[in-house]
Order: C-alpha cells, then sequence, then structure tokens
C-alpha cells in the first residue's frame, strides 16, 4: 500500500474519536501527505487540484476503480462556475465543447434570460458532468495530485496535528494521515459518516429515471424541459449523438430498487414533451429518489465537507455539482493560507459561515421551483401560472433570480462598517496591461487593484524600519484600465475582501496596510500572525447584484 502505513490488527477508535494514547502517538506520527481529499467527483478535483497547484501533497482517495465512469447527473454548468473555472484556465475549453443557451426553463412558461447576467458568460452552459470531471482530473494530475483508486474509508480519528483515515484497499486495510481530510464523497459520505454529522431532511420525489438514449428526431434546442399534471421530462444533448433523459411518471412511482426500462422513459417523455423523438438504443437507465438534506456543519475540527457530501437537493434549476464546486472553491485558498502559516485557523471557521447559508438557500430555490412544476390542482395551476407571469414580466425579479440561479448574485454579507463591496463577487474587470482579472487569479492569490497613478502601495516596506511586504506569493498588483479611484483586495476565490474609496493619502495607505495585514498575513518583521478571528465577512449569503464590469 504505497504511502500508507500497513495495520495487521488493533482496533478502531470510532468516528471522529482516539484514545489518549493514541492521541499522544499520532500528535509524533509524520504525515503522508498536507490533504487528504476522498471522492474523486468534480468537487473533489477542484479541490485537489487548487491545493497540489498550490504546492501542497494532496491524496485524492476514490471508492471506484479507475476504469468505473462516475455515475454523472449534472447536465448544466452555470456562469459562477464558469468564472471559476476561468480562473484555473479551464472555461474556454469547456465551453467549446459543450452548448451555450440564452434561456432558462423553470416551470410551466417561467424563462430565465441568462443574457443579462454581468458575466463574460452570459449563458447557461449544457455540458455533460464528465467533461467537467475530465478537465479537472487532469489538471489535479499535471499538478502531482496522487490518485488512490478502490480506496474505501472505515473511519478516522483527528487530533491536535492531523488526522488519521483507516482505510480498505484492493491490498487490504491500512491508514494515511494528513493535516486536514476534506469528504467530498457524496450522498453516502464515508467521512461524514465517520465524524458523526447527521444529514437531516426528506425525499422530495421518488422514482425518478435517468437514461442516456439516442433520438431519430433532434430537439429544438439542446436543453429542453417541461412539466405538467402527468409527469416532468428533461433531454439534455451531450453533443455525440448521445442525449441524458431525466423524468418522472406521476402515475408510475416503483421502489428505486425496481429495474427501469426504455418503454418507461418513452412514456413519462412523451407524457410531458408531447414526443419522445424516436429515442433508441439506450446505453444505461437507472432510477433514484430525490433529496433535500444538508448537515448541520461544514467543519469538525481537522475534516470538511463538501459537496453532495454537505448538501444535496433536488435536480431543478441544475445547482447541484455547481455548488460543490462553489464549496471547493471557497475551502481550497483557505487551506492553503492556514497551511503555510499565512493565517490563523480561524479563517476556516468562514467556509462554515460563508457556505453552509448558500447550501440552505440552493435547496429551498431548487425545492420551490419543483414543488411549482409538479402543482396538480386547480389552485396549484394558478399558483404556477402567476409565478410564471412575475418572473416572466418583473425584469427585477427576473434578473434576481437568474443572478441567484447562476452563482454571479451570491454575495458573503460584509460586517459592520465595510465598504459595500465586500463580500460580493469581483467581476471579470479589465486591467491596464489589456489583461483580465480571472487570468490574474490563475496564479491563485489574492490581487490588489488600484488606479494607475496611485503613489507606491504600502506592501513594499517605507523605510528600513517598516518592512511589511506581502510575499509575492500572497499578493499580485494591478493597476485599472479605467479611471475608476476605488481599491480593491481580491480574495483567490474571485470575491472582494477589502475595498475603499477614500481619497485622502495617509487615511487610504493606513487602510490598505490594514486590509493586507488582516487577509494576506503580511506585518512588520518579528511580529506574530494575528490571533484575532478573520471576520469581515458575517455569516449568511444573499443574492446582490454585482459591481460594473468595467
Amino acid at each position: 500500500m504505497n504511502g500508507m502505513n500497513r495495520k495487521t490488527g488493533g482496533s478502531d477508535t470510532g468516528p471522529g474519536k482516539a484514545t489518549s494514547t493514541s492521541k499522544a502517538h499520532e500528535a509524533h506520527e509524520a504525515r503522508d501527505t498536507d490533504v487528504i481529499v476522498v471522492g474523486a467527483g468534480p468537487t473533489g478535483l477542484l479541490l485537489a487540484g487548487d491545493l497540489a497547484e498550490a504546492g501542497f501533497g494532496v491524496t485524492l482517495l476514490e471508492r471506484r476503480n479507475d476504469t468505473t465512469s462516475n455515475l454523472t447527473r449534472a447536465l448544466v454548468v452555470h456562469a459562477r462556475t464558469l468564472e471559476q473555472l476561468d480562473a484555473r484556465g479551464l472555461a474556454d475549453e469547456l465551453v467549446a465543447g459543450g452548448h451555450p443557451i440564452s434561456d432558462l426553463r423553470l416551470f410551466g412558461h417561467a424563462t430565465l434570460d441568462a443574457t443579462q447576467l454581468p458575466s463574460r458568460f452570459p449563458f447557461v452552459l449544457v455540458t455533460p458532468q464528465f467533461e467537467v470531471e475530465r478537465l479537472l482530473e487532469r489538471r489535479a494530475r499535471q499538478a502531482g495530485v496522487t490518485f488512490r483508486y478502490d480506496s474505501e474509508v472505515l473511519g478516522l480519528a483527528q487530533d491536535a496535528e492531523g488526522v488519521t483515515v483507516r482505510l480498505r484497499d484492493a491490498e487490504g486495510t491500512g491508514s494515511a494521515r494528513a493535516a486536514y481530510v476534506v469528504g467530498t464523497d457524496g450522498v453516502r459520505s464515508s467521512v461524514r459518516e465517520a465524524i458523526g454529522q447527521p444529514f437531516p431532511g426528506k425525499s422530495v420525489i421518488r422514482s425518478v429515471v435517468l437514461a442516456d438514449v439516442r433520438l431519430a428526431q433532434e430537439p429544438d434546442s439542446p436543453f429542453v424541459v417541461n412539466a405538467n399534471d402527468d409527469a416532468f421530462a428533461l433531454i439534455g444533448s451531450f453533443g455525440d449523438g448521445w442525449y441524458r433523459i431525466i423524468g418522472w411518471n406521476r402515475h408510475h412511482q416503483p421502489a428505486d430498487d425496481v429495474p427501469a426500462d426504455l418503454d418507461e422513459v418513452r412514456e413519462f417523455t412523451r407524457l410531458a414533451l408531447g414526443s419522445d423523438h424516436g429515442m433508441h438504443d439506450a446505453r444505461w437507465i437507472s432510477r433514484f429518489h430525490s433529496e433535500e438534506r444538508q448537515v448541520p456543519e461544514y467543519r469538525v475540527g481537522r475534516v470538511f465537507l463538501a459537496g453532495d457530501a454537505a448538501h444535496v437537493h433536488s435536480p431543478a434549476g441544475g445547482q447541484g455539482m455547481n455548488t460543490g464546486l462553489q464549496d471547493a472553491a471557497n475551502l481550497s485558498w483557505k487551506l492553503a493560507a492556514v497551511l503555510r502559516g499565512h493565517a490563523p485557523d480561524t479563517l476556516l471557521d468562514t467556509y462554515q459561515s460563508e457556505r453552509h447559508p448558500v447550501g440552505r438557500m440552493v435547496l429551498r430555490s431548487s425545492g420551490a421551483i419543483v414543488r411549482l412544476a409538479l402543482l396538480h390542482t386547480r389552485p396549484g395551476h394558478a399558483v404556477r401560472a402567476l409565478a410564471a407571469q412575475l418572473v416572466n414580466r418583473v425584469r427585477p425579479l427576473s434578473r434576481r433570480a437568474i443572478l441567484t440561479l447562476s452563482g454571479i448574485g451570491i454575495a458573503y454579507p460584509a460586517g459592520p462598517g465595510a465598504h459595500p463591496l465586500a463580500g460580493r463577487r469581483a467581476p471579470d474587470f479589465r486591467l491596464a496591461d489589456g489583461s483580465r482579472l480571472y487570468e490574474l487569479l490563475r496564479r491563485g492569490t489574492f490581487v490588489l487593484i488600484t488606479p494607475a497613478d496611485e503613489p507606491t502601495v504600502p506592501h513594499a516596506p517605507t523605510s528600513q524600519g517598516d518592512p511589511l511586504r506581502p510575499a509575492g506569493d500572497r499578493v499580485r498588483t494591478a493597476c485599472w484600465q479605467s479611471d475608476r479611484r476605488t481599491a480593491l483586495l481580491i480574495r483567490p476565490d474571485g470575491y472582494i475582501a477589502w475595498a475603499t474609496d477614500t481619497t485622502a493619502p495617509a487615511e487610504r495607505a493606513a487602510a490598505l496596510r490594514t486590509a493586507l495585514t488582516h487577509w494576506t498575513g503580511a506585518q512588520p518583521a518579528g511580529a506574530s500572525l494575528p490571533t484575532t478571528p478573520i471576520t469581515a465577512l458575517t455569516p449568511g449569503a444573499h443574492a446582490a447584484d454585482t459591481p460594473a464590469d468595467r
């Protein structure tokens, strides 16, 4: 078992626990790697790739073998996710192989116009999840992530120094130790079970069927969806002659273990869409039930949960994979900062306070969409028709809906006295040298944007006795292409950490020095890291308009 400790006996100390003897022993045990990520889906792949590119040792454990394809349900990539992929140099390749669509249909005749998004990607990209995984896996491997397939987590124990994971692979049982563990291992997460986190919630829809088929008649759009009193169905094109079908029949809801066949898929597709488009040659068919669940805590000590391991909801709106990728983008830079010693451990607490409210909001919004779509009483029809009219005709409501669904409008509320832009997503600003912000974010650092004529910024030493200098691997500087006077400090995940419009030179310089020290850990020589929590962004999340992309 390469890079792991062989165990020939002994007992497990139980989920998230260790005896005092084992704690003392493990505190001095050498780590096998810096971070163990469990689960090689999109969330785990992005997180592992980020950490490896930052220079850390990452081991990715996956229960499947390396020849078994992951069951993929996601079909759409939203604009904010494309921006995150752009910050990793992957978006353009993904877009080139997918189908951008300008409108996203929700229920009845309710349609959201994605072209109004203030983004380089004003559309919804229809592309299968495995294409996202392919690009993220390639990046992770190039960055040096160690992949361990056929690896099942049996339990874990954590102490003040790290986490020891008990696992079983093709060679038997063993262990691996890291500073941190992140569970991205899906709805049936073994990591979640190991740390004793409940997964409260309920089933929303029984007997949803997925199938990959060929069609004799091509639909009018690469993404077609509809619901009525009898059924709902979705058709999404993979672009290679295969189509993903997702659907449900109100009059036929067998248990999940009852096999589905092509005739069943044809039937609910005809009921919902009026035609089965001559579907044939199904390469696989699966049945599942849709749930709404969320763990209460995304962090337990040195163990984190992300993606479907932390939250799961209905497929309405196509937000599942996208939300998980945003979890990973939020957590990766924070883990890197703490591992480098640039930030206190309390920074990791903001993963819970920022992302848990987003997960809760997605559960509510996707649940509302699916419930509206499936209303079948006469009053229900009236409610659905009214909701569709409001979405289609009230522009502020439509704009807020597409901002939220796309992730572009998700913001982390700032603390008292913060600048109005703090906590909001940073648009892809054009910079003075002709480059874009998200190109600069590919270096994985903070980005400081100031006016072109700004006096020497105080991240360089102002005197021999005041050597404040954030290392070049922490902050990149850039200037506005426009005459904008605001100074912005942007986090590695593309959210605004700090901003000021102050023009008084001394006040502006002092505010910037404080922000750089607070966010990047830079401070006068001989000083220690601050021990106060990083709380510039307070708990909660909301949808917000974003600053102009200029």
